[in-house]
């Protein structure tokens, strides 16, 4: 898999575009991208809810779902559906006969601008990581990261399988969907509790950490898996191998090299020298995970893990905001373009079995989560319900699971919708869950003791 997003076959195409029509068709997507990414990030924000969802429903309302301005070829859409192309033949002097070979060029250099802000974003998840404060929070947040990873992921695929009928792939894709966590969103609503550094707080966050981890390790396998369209025990033990032997190995080597790199940054003289050169440490590795069947964000996160080790750190991951302000956008908002959710139009028959795919989907989400925090033996102090509950929303993560599925053909509109539902509905859900249950032992705890 070359990328989020597949190549497109246009050669002979492009050779008729005129370039400055192409970075014209980008530009105006772009703005579109960043105007619907604000709009919707300031309002979710307002309302208390996560800027990612913003960015999402954004990337909805410009896609294929509402007004057509961003859309992509590989939906099987042309260039006659696209209000950018439209507005470029009104404004640009666009040749008749060139707008598929214009459309398509410009679609491929978003994609490609795509696929850098999910690189980025893993390498700033990986910066944002503590191998050691893992290590600190104990046996405790590894069983319910675990058990996290394992039961949503059972219940998502059987469940897909055996009830629904979906072929392997997808099913085995979509029960990886259900295995994410979203630090950033639990970790914003135990900060506003006050409960971030509880020991319910520190285990949450150290089993979202880890779910992270098993995650990007899922996510590889099962993306190697999407290639080639059938699954064998032999092939996933090899790529679990694989995976696992290149996350750890890059971890121990980079540690090795880590001083080599500091010492060459504080050499420099000239500005940046920092960012660029964390940046391509994280493209070096992403290379690298890339050419041996992985996927580049897992080279990307195993960076972050190893400069997060660093002195640089706190320097470092100030200065890739900015980067990752201006390309992960273009990646949430190409996911929700993408998203057609006139597949899940209740009126339409043949849309309802999406609807109900979609149904059970968010009750395993949040089943296989809400049972984390009662595999904690031995420990009646803790509020296990509040443990289960931090560990629901999919946000960020969810989604890039469902772009690299919907990336790879391994899902049909319908799963790729309903995964998209999913990952909305529980980040949606969890903010107010998990004021809810913590407000709830806390008036029990006051009621045992009057």
């Amino acid at each position: 898999m070359t990328g989020f997003y597949p190549v497109l076959a246009v050669a002979t195409e492009t050779e008729t575009a005129d370039p400055s029509l192409i970075l014209a068709g980008v530009l105006l997507s772009l703005v579109m991208i960043y105007f619907a990414s604000k709009l919707g990030g300031e309002l979710c924000s307002r309302i208390g809810l996560p800027a990612v969802l913003g960015e999402l429903v954004g990337g909805v309302i410009i896609g294929v779902s509402t007004f057509k301005f961003l859309v992509f070829p590989e939906g099987g859409l042309g260039a006659e559906d696209s209000l950018i192309i439209q507005l470029l033949q009104n404004t640009a002097n666009l040749t008749p006969g060139t707008e598929e070979a214009v459309f398509h060029s410009m679609s491929e250099v978003i994609s490609v601008l795509s696929e850098l802000g999910v690189i980025i974003l893993l390498f700033e998840i990986g910066l944002e990581s503590d191998l050691k404060e893992l290590i600190r929070v104990g046996p405790s947040a590894a069983i319910v990261a675990v058990v996290g990873v394992a039961v949503p992921f059972i219940l998502g695929t059987l469940g897909l399988l055996y009830i629904f009928h979906l072929p392997l792939v997808p099913s085995v894709f979509a029960g990886a969907a259900l295995t994410a966590t979203s630090i950033g969103i639990t970790a914003k609503v135990l900060a506003e509790l006050g409960k971030l550094s509880s020991e319910e707080g520190q285990i949450i966050i150290g089993a979202a950490v880890l779910d992270d981890i098993l995650g990007i390790i899922v996510l590889a396998v099962v993306a190697s898996l999407a290639k080639t369209g059938e699954v064998e025990v032999s092939q996933i033990v090899y790529l679990i191998i694989t995976a696992a032997t290149f996350l750890i190995g890059t971890i121990l080597i980079g540690r090795l090299i880590s001083p080599w790199l500091v010492s060459m940054v504080e050499g420099m003289k000239t500005r940046g020298s920092i960012l660029i050169t964390g940046i391509v440490f994280a493209f070096i590795l992403a290379y690298i995970a890339n050419v041996i069947q992985l996927e580049a964000i897992l080279g990307a996160f195993a960076a972050g893990l190893v400069l997060a080790e660093t002195e640089k750190r706190k320097e470092l991951e100030k200065q890739i905001i900015p980067v990752a302000d201006i390309f992960v956008p273009i990646f949430f908002v190409c996911v929700g373009a993408k998203t057609d959710l006139s597949v899940l139009n209740p009126a339409i028959p043949s849309n309802r079995e999406g609807l109900i795919i979609a149904s059970f989907l968010i009750v395993a989400a949040i089943i296989g989560k809400v049972v984390t925090g009662y595999t904690l033996w031995g420990q009646p102090t803790l509020n296990k319900l509040a443990i289960g509950v931090g560990m629901i929303p999919r946000g960020e993560v969810g989604l890039v699971f469902a772009g690299v599925g919907s990336a790879s053909g391994a899902l049909d509109l319908a799963t790729d919708a309903a995964i998209i539902v999913m990952v909305i509905a529980t980040t949606f859900i969890a903010p107010p869950l998990l004021k809810l249950v913590f407000k709830d032992k806390t008036v029990e705890g006051e009621t045992v003791s009057n």
